[in-house]
Order: C-alpha cells, then sequence, then structure tokens
C-alpha cells in the first residue's frame, strides 16, 4: 500500500439513476429490462430520419421528486443539449443530455460513515442532477469475434446525479453512494437493481499533498455497478496515483475502468472536457419549463423522507438514533415496523429489536426483502403479544419465531402445537428449584462462599429442567430467596 499519510485524497461522485418510468425518455418504446436484444428500440431510439423526440413527463416528474428532497433549486427553464460524440451503440452520433442549465440546481445530502455508535455524520454538497438518455449496449462475447449491439438500452431516461468534491475516503464515498441509493429507491424514482445497471456510479478521484489548496489531476473510474466494486477500485487508485506522484511521474486526466480480477485501473481514453463534446442547444426539443403550481403537486404527492421519519421514531417511540436510522435505511423496512406496531405490538422498542435482529438476520440469509419476509407483520405482533403477556420467555420466543418463519402458523398455534408456554407458577418452578438445589450441594456451597458464578450455574440447571419453560425472572427471585 502507498504511503497515505501526506496525501489527501478528494473524491466526487456521478451517479446514473435510471428513471422508473415504463417509457423511454424521449419516445414510447419499454424500458422493461431482459427483453431479447434490439426487440425495444423504437425510430426515435434508432435515429432513423425525420422522426422527433417528445420528452416523457414521467421522467421530469422523477428529476423534481428528487431535487426537492435534497433541497435543491428547481430551475423554472432547463435546455436539453446534444452531447456529441461517436461510439457504435449511439445511433444519433450524438446524446441528449442537459449541459448549462439542468432542471436541478445545488442541494446536498447527510450521510453516516461508519456504523452503530462509532458513526460519524457527514454533509456532501450536490452539484447539479440533470436528465439524459442512456446509450445502447456493445456485446462482445459467443459472436466468432465480432461485437453486437443491443440498442434497448437507447433512450432509456437517467438522472445523472453530481456531487461537490467533498469525499476524503472510499468509506466516505460509499456511505454516499449506499445513501443516494437508498433515497432514490425511498422516493420510488429508481428500482436501485446495480445488476441490471439501474444505479451506476462513475467515481472522480484525485490526490494532493496534505494542507494543499490546488486539486490534482484527477481520474474517473467508470460504470462501478456495486458498492463492494466502488470501495475496490478507489482504493486502487489512490494506491496508483500516490505511487506514481511519489515515483516522480505525473498524473494525466484520464477514462479508466476497474478490472476486479486483476485489481487494478486501466485507462481507457484521455479524459475530455466539455468543449471536446461540442454542447448545443438540441433544436429539436423546446426548453423545459416548470411551473411553481407543478412542484407544489409533486411536493404535496412526496412521502415522509427518511431523515424526517427518523427523527419522529425517536421522538414518538423513544428509539436511539442508531435504532431509528436503521429501520428508515429502507422504506421496506420502516413500513414493517410501521405495520408491526399498527399490528397490536405495544412496544416499539421491542418491535425493533425483533426487526433489526432476528428477523433481519433471516431476510439476509434469504437475500429477500422485509415485504416478502414469509412472518408478516402481524404474526411479529402477535409473538411481541405473547412475549408482553409472560406466555413466553425471550429463548422460547426465538423458537417460535423460527417455526413461524417455517410457516407453521401463528404464535398460539405454534405455542399450543409445541406445549412453548412459559412456566410463571411460582409453586412448579419452587418444586423445580428444590429439585436443583437438593441434586447441586456443591454449586450451593460455592454461591455461600461468594462466588456468583455458581449462581448462573444453578439458573442454568433449572432452565434446562423446566425444559426453557421456566420464567427467568421468578426463577431468579426464588434462587436467591431459597439461598438467603
Amino acid at each position: 500500500m502507498a504511503g497515505r499519510k501526506d496525501w489527501e485524497v478528494v473524491i466526487g461522485l456521478e451517479t446514473h439513476t435510471q428513471l422508473t418510468t415504463a417509457s423511454k425518455i424521449f419516445s414510447g418504446a419499454s424500458t422493461a429490462f431482459g427483453a431479447a436484444p434490439n426487440t425495444q428500440a423504437s425510430v426515435v431510439d434508432l435515429a432513423l430520419p425525420g422522426v422527433l423526440p417528445v420528452l416523457n413527463k414521467g421522467a421530469v416528474d422523477c428529476a423534481i421528486k428528487f431535487g426537492l428532497a435534497v433541497g435543491s433549486h428547481i430551475a423554472e427553464k432547463s435546455i436539453f443539449a446534444r452531447k456529441n460524440y461517436f461510439y457504435p451503440d449511439l445511433p444519433k452520433g450524438y446524446q441528449i443530455s442537459q449541459f448549462e442549465i439542468p432542471v436541478v440546481q445545488g442541494g446536498s445530502l447527510t450521510i453516516q460513515v461508519g456504523s452503530g455508535q462509532e458513526a460519524v455524520s457527514k454533509t456532501v454538497r450536490l452539484t447539479r442532477a440533470h436528465l439524459e438518455e442512456d446509450a445502447g449496449k456493445s456485446l462482445h462475447e459467443d459472436f466468432a469475434g465480432m461485437s453486437g449491439i443491443d440498442l434497448n438500452r437507447a433512450g432509456t431516461p437517467l438522472l445523472e446525479i453530481v456531487s461537490e468534491p467533498d469525499m476524503r475516503s472510499s468509506a466516505e464515498a460509499v456511505a454516499y453512494a449506499k445513501s443516494l441509493h437508498s433515497l432514490v429507491m425511498w422516493l420510488g424514482i429508481c428500482d436501485g437493481n446495480m445488476q441490471e445497471g439501474s444505479f451506476r456510479c462513475d467515481a472522480n478521484v484525485s490526490v494532493r499533498k496534505k494542507g494543499a489548496t490546488e486539486y490534482g489531476t484527477r481520474r474517473e473510474i467508470k460504470n462501478l455497478n456495486s458498492f463492494r466494486f466502488l470501495e475496490k477500485a478507489i482504493e486502487t487508485e489512490i494506491d496508483w496515483q500516490i505511487e506514481t506522484l511519489e515515483d516522480g511521474g505525473k498524473i494525466r486526466q484520464a477514462t479508466v475502468l476497474y478490472d476486479p480480477d486483476k485489481n487494478e485501473t486501466r485507462e481507457m481514453r484521455s479524459k475530455e472536457d466539455a468543449m471536446d463534446y461540442r454542447y448545443f442547444p438540441d433544436p429539436d426539443l423546446l426548453p423545459l419549463a416548470v411551473s411553481a403550481e407543478m412542484v407544489a403537486a409533486i411536493r404535496a404527492s412526496m412521502p415522509e423522507l427518511p431523515e424526517a421519519m427518523c427523527a419522529r421514531f425517536m421522538a414518538q417511540y423513544g428509539l436511539s438514533a442508531y435504532d431509528a436510522g436503521v429501520l428508515t435505511g429502507s422504506h421496506a423496512l420502516a413500513d414493517y415496523f410501521s405495520a408491526t406496531l399498527a399490528a397490536g405490538a405495544a412496544d416499539a422498542k421491542t418491535a425493533a429489536n425483533w426487526i433489526l435482529g432476528d428477523l433481519s438476520g433471516r431476510l439476509n440469509e434469504a437475500d429477500i426483502g422485509a415485504a416478502a419476509a414469509p412472518v408478516t407483520p402481524a404474526l411479529l405482533a402477535g409473538l411481541i403479544k405473547r412475549i408482553a403477556d409472560g406466555t413466553l420467555s425471550s429463548k422460547l420466543a426465538k423458537e417460535v419465531f423460527a417455526a413461524m418463519w417455517a410457516g407453521e402458523g401463528d404464535a398460539d398455534r405454534i405455542i399450543e402445537a409445541k406445549g412453548l408456554r412459559q412456566i410463571s407458577d411460582s409453586g412448579a418452578i419452587e418444586k423445580i428449584v428444590d429439585e436443583v438445589l437438593a441434586a447441586n450441594p456443591k454449586s450451593v456451597e460455592e454461591f455461600r462462599a461468594g462466588r456468583e458464578k455458581a449462581f448462573n450455574a444453578l439458573v442454568g440447571q433449572v432452565m434446562k429442567a423446566s425444559k426453557g419453560k421456566a420464567n427467568p425472572a421468578q426463577v431468579n427471585d426464588i434462587l436467591k430467596r431459597k439461598l438467603g
């Protein structure tokens, strides 16, 4: 690893977010994923002579929704431009994008870097978010040495979200990308599917000597479609840049690709500047006019935002900042929590513990979202009720939860079928305690000699004798009384 102590890292991200419209940004062709190559490319997407683009209002609504969520200025008038470059999967020879006047300007995103109580809050400024069309895709496999072109993606609506160079480590960059990913999914403007290319990051990375005020020369790492690759690519690029500079070399502005197999960044082309793209206003598209009434209507339709919901969970239910933050990290998990309380779980903290513990563990194992959990909010609420009324101990509750996950019914049915009702009859527990004390005179002697561990051993023996069903609190009280 390069010697980083003398260097400061500067990172900015450009994120291409595919919008959840049913049709493309300038044509009526479908945006559905997985169709046979070139079956979802209309005459507009193919750039046949004489065709004209027509702007999809749904894409504009998505952009405005995002802008409102991050406190941006929504431009009353924005311009679509032609970004000129030649590539086989770009039929027109230019990409319709926004350049000088984007629809979303400024704003910021507050992120949490690190986890648990060690997390540190940081605000990352946003430069802009602009609408544009995606290009097609070049395919290089299975064509007997030739390449194929699939234009299904051509014209797919994207919102390119550009951050300021405010991040100083790969950890901050990943935290920002994750927060942005959660937000666009929360708003319903992107499905967040990174494997399908719905959320892709380009990382602009440079280094400079600590204390320097001028930015170093940046290199842009293109098309990072997983958080793991984003982190590894940035780390690799940082090391390469520092080693190059310390060896007396110079950094050339360039676009690079990350090769995960070799764990290296490889130059693809020298980095173009805006002038190289010869931007000019698209003569086929009128300026985009956004009225105050349009913005007000979209604002009224927006869901409660994660930050506001997090604060409400803390104030209304007494949750810790960490618990509330994790619950509001995804809309599905927040909805699950709210539905569990609505179904009758009286103790919000207990509900949060089960959702963040056993439920989340099972969801991760099964690689599914909260909405697909076999233990529904109503089932979990029923389990929490039985813990609250003393029917179940925490240990027995875990056994019932496992059975519910396996599809064996609700808590009451499982408790009866498996005989898992907690023993809370003090007379019955006292009898078990007497038998345990009589059978373990050595532990009794050790406890009376001042060894606290002996008490825990006796508790364990009582719980074992009761097959885990004795009320733990009563066991402790009765044992303490019996032992004096």
